[in-house]
């Protein structure tokens, strides 16, 4: 593979093998993350949400309620919500739509049958379609009436394909809502979607349902580390598919993985 872009500044590459216990474990390849949350932990939550204006200067400026970028030749408008974590952009989407943008010759997305899960305001899933993807863009039912404002805002009359919008549950009805062979893709996207919540197997089930052996399907994850089950996520991660580390921005704690199913 040709080396890929991110940033026009080197990044190291950390390897993070000793683990704790203290949020979970890895035990014969399967997840064991304690099914609870923690005061502390939604207080880092909580905490970055609110400090975020800074992160990503000068391509990224703050108003309450609304975030505004630049991508793929088109300014783009998110409208967020301090309601829920889903309906707020976090650094992971933004490091991915980076990546997508600046390594559009070894990720090329045009004509692209792509699937976004968790994909909250729909940040990525907008620049995918800017940059020819046909989209599907997944949350739970009650992100998805800003999540279809924001595509339609964005890419009306500005992407090749219409993207589309559908209810997804990880691990839930996946063989009802997305009956395989009918629902295939190239790409599958998630960013940010490992954090303290208490529904990572479930994630990682669906991670694996649509990144399936013989699928060729490649699963593009980007995540800010934060918590140590995060790490214990990584793991089992690798464990599932054949996993590259594209990228890591040290300062931000962003790493960006590719995978594909172990066959």
């Amino acid at each position: 593979m040709e080396r890929l872009s991110l940033i026009s500044k080197p990044v190291r590459q950390n390897h993070p093998e000793k683990e704790s216990k203290e949020n979970g474990e890895i035990q014969d390849g399967k997840l064991q993350v304690e099914q609870r949350t923690t005061k502390e932990d939604h207080k880092v939550m909580a905490g970055e949400a609110l400090d975020k204006r800074n992160i990503w200067e000068p391509s990224l400026y703050y108003a309450l309620g609304k975030e505004s970028f630049f991508f793929a030749g088109h300014d783009i408008s998110i409208r967020e919500s301090m309601d829920t974590y889903g309906a707020l952009i976090w650094p992971g989407a933004i490091a991915l739509c980076q990546f997508l943008e600046n390594n559009q010759q070894q990720v090329n997305l045009m004509d692209k049958a792509v699937l976004e899960i968790g994909a909250g305001t729909g940040l990525l899933s907008i620049v995918a379609s800017l940059l020819g993807a046909q989209v599907t863009a997944t949350d739970l039912p009650d992100i998805l009436s800003n999540l279809t404002f924001n595509l339609l805002r964005n890419t009306k009359g500005r992407a090749r394909h219409t993207p589309q919008v559908a209810a997804l549950t990880w691990g839930q009805d996946l063989e009802q809502d997305f009956p395989y062979p009918s629902y295939q893709y190239d790409y599958v996207f998630a960013a940010d979607v490992v954090y303290h919540h208490n529904c990572l197997e479930e994630l990682l089930k669906t991670m694996c349902y649509f990144c399936r052996p013989g699928s060729r399907t490649t699963l593009l994850w980007a995540n800010k580390v934060r918590f140590q089950s995060d790490l214990n996520f990584t793991e089992c991660f690798k464990s599932s598919f054949n996993a590259t580390l594209l990228f890591e921005l040290p300062q931000q704690e962003v790493r960006i993985y590719s995978g594909t199913a172990k066959e």
